[in-house]
């Protein structure tokens, strides 16, 4: 099929012209293109565009979950009718293998797997092998070594209607599939018997049975079924089975990498015996024989990815095949706010491999487990195919490597970037009380940005003297009040946040006009060009923003800082006078997560927002004293229906809001 984008909207503003100039620059071959996007222009339904005109498969990279789940839900709603999806890490909690050599502690890998999203990686593995008109939405996890595409597809079982195949063959290779049998509950990756018919749940599949029917050895009817309801959906004559592990091989292929593991246990236990270490030689021959074993006997061992060297047949250092890897040579790659996702690209394989040290050094691993690794950098450069940067400031990276930089700085609400004052430091203090009180005439919010967390809370506590509604926000927050207070920010219950870098993006605040930023000559992270624009995007939704830099003097980064804001500014302005445009201030709702406890107190005689019945949860204090229970038994209810909660948002993709749940679970545990 091809790419079909579904909108009731057309390309407005700059974004016709941003989407020719890319289009025409992937069509001449170029490499690698920059899209600089000013926050609200736009910069998605751009990408889309693209995609649609380009009409090959895409990999849409980003940064961390709560982004890529905001994309998905974007070009899945864009691109209905075409394979959008999501892969990203599957664990909802994940504790890696680790030593500690200094208090002699090992810490043994410990993770949540979240069903619902391996399900959506096995399904991004099967579009990418079966369909052309894929696009995947992924988060910078994408670069770790997944199994070999190869075996991978060497595994595939295909089955059609009139095939003369004995069932015991069939469940045979299922079991070399790495699918279990359980005749009694069958789940993801699981198959059962029944007289005549074998029902499969593929690892893809979210609600959906595979069911092949048998008519002595012949394959009589394949057909899929509602995995509750047991209600045939449709038939087929031919079905593509893929494997229930993207670790599985063949046993051929194992035996060979039992050798090769074998191999390299002799010479690591020479080694460690040679140097006088005994206890790690007894340690890693203990582990590495079991796993062996395990290997021998089920296809399958705990911390299989350590072997996935020897597993897949590469030699020492060699990359690993990652999801990039299933994609066809001609992809098309975005890499979203690549200023950010660049660099953690770059750093994961150092730290991976910085923990993996001490493991092999103590006896833990081999030394074979450095192979089960992210891309290095170089190597993901290698496999990036086409690249699109987006992003509001592109780091030096992307300005170096891009042989195009096309800018899309028209929002389509009119709104502009604010205005910008420069003011000594010397009186700032008399200058920001005088500000404060004119915002709350007019009914305003506003931000003051600081330096160090003792500043924001010194400042703090002096507006408070000065009758401000103010509080401060640092790292030393927990995220459940960072929420509560920029909530009571957008509810008028304060006027004033004092913070330091948190605000810098990826918060929503429509109704701050005002920006304030001490020390802005300070050159340094939080004071550079780009974090200062960054900084000043974040009045850019509300239509009479402004931003003042209390400064001694007017650094580069400031400098070039104020001059970018201003001519952004400017494009705007033109576009707003020749389009009669007047700019409109973004209403938005304030979304509450403590609304999640008040609704789910209902259960306990709490009326939403009320004071609790007896016996039941106080959902005013819940939300006024932070998080907190009645009896033991109602906290318990409570963390019963958050935990639901929470699994549901995960589902939906809406981590930002698991994670707020999550918190709120892990603070009434505390207080059980």
């Amino acid at each position: 099929m091809s790419f079909v984008l579904h909108s009731d909207f057309k390309p407005s503003g700059d974004q016709p012209e941003a989407i020719n100039s890319l289009v025409k620059g992937i069509m001449d071959g170029k490499r690698a293109q920059t899209l600089l996007g000013v926050t609200g222009s736009g910069k998605t339904f751009t990408m889309a565009n693209i995609i649609e005109r380009v009409q090959r498969p895409t990999l849409v990279l980003a940064h961390n979950k709560t982004l890529a789940g905001q994309l998905y839900a974007e070009f899945k709603e864009l691109f209905p009718e075409n394979a959008v999806e999501y892969f990203i890490s599957y664990y909802d909690y994940y504790q890696p293998e680790a030593y500690i050599a200094a208090t002699d502690t090992y810490i043994e890998k410990d993770s949540s797997i979240n069903d619902e999203i391996d399900r959506m990686r096995h399904e991004a593995t099967k579009s990418l092998l079966t369909r052309d008109d894929v696009i995947i939405v992924a988060s910078v996890s994408c670069i770790y070594g997944i199994g070999e595409k190869e075996d991978y597809l060497s595994l595939a079982l295909m089955l059609e209607t009139g095939l003369e195949i004995p069932m015991d063959t069939v469940m045979g290779q299922l079991i070399n599939m790495q699918y279990t049998r359980n005749d009694f509950d069958l789940v993801r990756g699981s198959f059962r018997r029944k007289g005549d018919i074998i029902d499969i749940w593929t690892p893809d599949s979210e609600h959906t049975l595979t069911r092949i029917s048998f008519f002595g050895d012949e394959i009589d009817k394949i057909s899929y079924v509602d995995a509750i309801t047991g209600k045939t959906e449709f038939t087929k004559d031919y079905i593509e089975l893929f494997p229930a592990s993207h670790y599985a091989t063949g046993r051929a292929k194992l035996n060979k990498a039992i050798d090769r593991i074998e191999a390299e246990l002799e010479v690591r236990l020479n080694e460690l015996r040679e140097a006088g270490d005994m206890i790690a030689a007894y340690r890693l021959e203990q582990r590495t024989r079991y796993d062996m074993d395990m290997l021998r006997e089920t296809g399958f061992c705990k911390g299989i990815e350590n072997y996935s060297r020897h597993i897949a047949g590469r030699e020492e250092g060699e990359p690993p095949c990652t999801l990039m890897d299933f994609f066809p040579d001609d992809f098309l790659l975005f890499i979203d706010e690549s200023h950010q996702t660049i660099p953690q690209v770059g750093a994961m394989y150092n730290g991976d491999r910085s923990r993996k040290d001490m493991l092999v050094q103590y006896g833990f691993r081999l030394p074979s487990a450095y192979d089960n690794r992210p891309l290095r950098f170089p190597e993901f450069e290698e496999r990036m195919g086409q690249t699109v940067f987006v992003s509001a400031t592109p780091a030096d990276y992307e300005n170096e490597h891009s042989e195009q930089i096309v800018e899309q700085m028209i929002r389509p609400t009119g709104l502009l970037e604010p205005e910008i004052f420069v003011r000594p430091v010397e009186g700032q203090i008399e200058d920001i009380l005088a500000e404060l009180k004119a915002q709350k005439e007019r009914g305003d919010k506003s931000l003051i940005m600081t330096l160090t967390k003792r500043m924001a809370e010194d400042l703090t506590d002096f507006l408070k003297k000065e009758n401000i509604r103010v509080t401060y926000l640092h790292s030393d927050i927990k995220t459940v009040e960072r929420m509560q207070i920029l909530n009571q920010l957008r509810n008028d219950e304060i006027d004033v946040i004092v913070g330091i870098n948190l605000l810098r993006e990826g918060i929503d605040l429509p109704e701050v006009s005002l920006l304030m930023i001490l020390d802005a000559d300070k050159e340094g992270f939080l004071r550079s060009e780009r974090s200062l624009i960054q900084i000043i995007g974040r009045c850019a939704r509300n239509d009479h923003g402004r931003v003042i830099l209390y400064a001694d003097e007017v650094t580069d980064s400031m400098m070039r800082a104020v001059s970018e804001t201003n001519r952004r500014r400017n494009i705007q302005q033109e576009y707003n006078k020749a389009n009669n445009i007047t700019p409109k201030t973004i209403k938005k709702a304030v979304r509450d997560v403590f609304d999640i406890v008040a609704e789910n107190s209902k259960d306990s005689g709490t009326k939403s927002r009320g004071k609790g019945a007896k016996g039941g949860i106080d959902a005013t204090r819940l939300i006024n004293d932070g998080v907190s229970g009645g009896t033991e038994e109602d906290n318990k209810k409570l963390i019963d229906k958050l935990t639901a909660e929470m699994t549901k948002a995960a589902k939906d993709l809406d981590f930002e809001k698991a994670a707020e749940i999550r918190d709120i679970i892990i603070e009434l545990k505390g207080k059980k």
